[in-house]
């Protein structure tokens, strides 16, 4: 079992890339307009120190604007949760946060933390990734039902108690489910900085810098290599919960 779950998706992989190749020859496109899989092994070969290095900036950025959004994120989403109030009060804020593009947000953080290039990427990083997970508590709890909290109470149990015993193990499903998502879009907000307010680090540094110099299988092998640490940070989150809310999966029928 343990061996298809690894085989399914890199399978999956093989097969998407020797279809995006035969489609590219098939339509007769040059790379600069659509690069093959076989042009980006040259790319990876030639700026393989950067992709390491570029690489590396992107990702503890983004997985520190993770961070940042799953303290953020839970904590707005237990106020949210335990408060009726807090909850019809919040909601449209967040609604509206989350609506407005973060694309014309960069340029406002950047002329406000000018020169702060970490805390920018961060900031938007976070700012992009933290409502699902804020949505997801705040619905885990509010849907927690009224009598473990009648019992507990009758029992002592103070709202703290409450939460670690029954509203955190109820959530964990939820929570998870949010973190996938977050995961995805935390790096969308990271590239977001790095390529509409560039300083130089990267991977959005170096497809603009692709981009800059026509070299398109540059630009179309920095796409792969987001894509890559998008998936390993997926599986981190995949095997957390395997850890901490296994006990949620369903044996398939």
């Amino acid at each position: 079992m343990r061996l298809k779950a690894f085989l399914t998706p890199v399978v999956a992989v093989i097969v998407f890339l020797l279809l995006w190749e035969l489609l590219v020859w098939a339509m007769g496109w040059p790379n600069y307009k659509m690069a093959s899989p076989s042009d980006l092994l040259p790319a990876y070969t030639r700026y393989w120190e950067l992709f390491l290095v570029m690489g590396w900036q992107t990702l503890w950025r983004t997985v520190a604007g993770l961070l940042l959004a799953i303290v953020v994120g839970v904590a707005i989403g237990m106020v949210m949760g335990f408060s009726r109030t807090m909850r019809d009060a919040l909601y449209p804020l967040l609604v509206g946060f989350n609506a407005i593009p973060k694309a014309t947000v960069v340029p406002i953080i950047a002329l406000m933390f000018v020169g702060m290039h970490d805390f920018n990427t961060v900031l938007i990083a976070f700012m992009i990734s933290f409502f699902p997970i804020a949505v997801s508590i705040s619905i885990g709890l509010s849907t927690l039902e009224p009598e473990y909290r009648d019992i507990l109470r009758s029992l002592g149990a103070s709202q703290t108690t409450i939460f670690w015993k029954i509203a955190l193990p109820k959530t964990l499903p939820e929570f998870f489910g949010a973190l996938k998502v977050s995961v995805t879009l935390a790096f969308i907000g990271t590239n977001l900085m790095e390529i509409v307010s560039p300083h130089g680090r990267g991977l959005g540094a170096l497809f603009d810098s692709g981009k800059t110099n026509s070299d398109y299988p540059l630009m179309f092998a920095v796409l792969i290599a987001l894509a890559f640490l998008g998936i390993v940070l997926y599986y981190v989150v995949v095997a957390l919960e395997k850890i901490f809310a296994g006990w949620a999966e369903r044996a398939p029928g």
